[in-house]
């Protein structure tokens, strides 16, 4: 038999670290989320989730960060998380407050209108439109991350204009971020321990394939601006 090269388990250990240390970076960040979708009914503490929602988005844009950085070679993961932390925790938290108040402003719709006449026509585009920015503060984080100087109004033009262009790879993220969602019900510390960073890495790989256009555009326009 073979042996594994010395460089294939550097690699290898290499992306458990960053999986583990990524976990336990974006459960300390958004800890006042986790806390209350463990501690608290959804359907009642909704307000408060709302709110903690926010802080949650800078914590998610560093793990992109990281992602990013371990991509580029970068084995430090602690310092390249704290770091894009640091470059973007401002924008991710407009980014946040944006689409946590849009989110509710719509959900609240959904609800009130459910048993009137018109809900069959009006409840899937207020849904429609809660994906819409869902998707839109998904790709705006890792722009964010990809491109911590671009500036918020041209993030979320990009993100929400290609987030709708290339749908289909928007669902996949969708999907992944589903099942996640599913095992953080049964069995929350698995989620939090172990599949939240792969999950987030297919999210992240995902929405820097789909923004891909513009990526290399952002800084010229920002330079420009300077």
């Amino acid at each position: 038999m073979k042996r594994v090269a010395h460089d294939t388990w550097a690699s290898i250990l290499g992306v458990l670290y960053l999986g583990l240390m990524v976990n336990l970076l974006v459960l300390v960040a958004a800890s006042p989320l986790v806390v209350l979708l463990i501690t608290t009914d959804p359907m009642r503490s909704w307000p408060l989730l709302a709110v903690a929602a926010v802080p949650a988005v800078p914590a998610l844009t560093a793990a992109f960060g990281a992602y990013r950085a371990h991509d580029e070679g970068e084995t430090q993961v602690v310092r390249a998380y704290l770091r894009s932390w640091r470059a973007t925790w401002r924008k991710a938290m407009l980014l946040g407050a944006l689409a946590a108040g849009v989110a509710v402003v719509l959900l609240v719709d959904v609800r009130m209108l459910a048993d009137s006449a018109a809900s069959v026509v009006i409840v899937p585009v207020l849904l429609l439109l809660a994906a819409l920015t869902a998707s839109t503060a998904l790709l705006g984080a890792v722009a964010l991350a990809e491109v911590p100087t671009a500036r918020l109004r041209d993030v979320l033009r990009s993100s929400l204009y290609l987030g709708v262009r290339r749908w289909y790879f928007q669902l996949l993220t969708f999907a992944v971020l589903g099942v996640q969602i599913a095992v953080f019900t049964t069995m929350p510390a698995i989620a939090i321990g172990l599949t939240a960073a792969p999950a987030l890495y297919v999210a992240w790989a995902n929405a820097r394939y789909v923004l891909r256009p513009v990526l290399g555009e952002v800084p010229a326009r920002d330079e420009a601006a300077a």
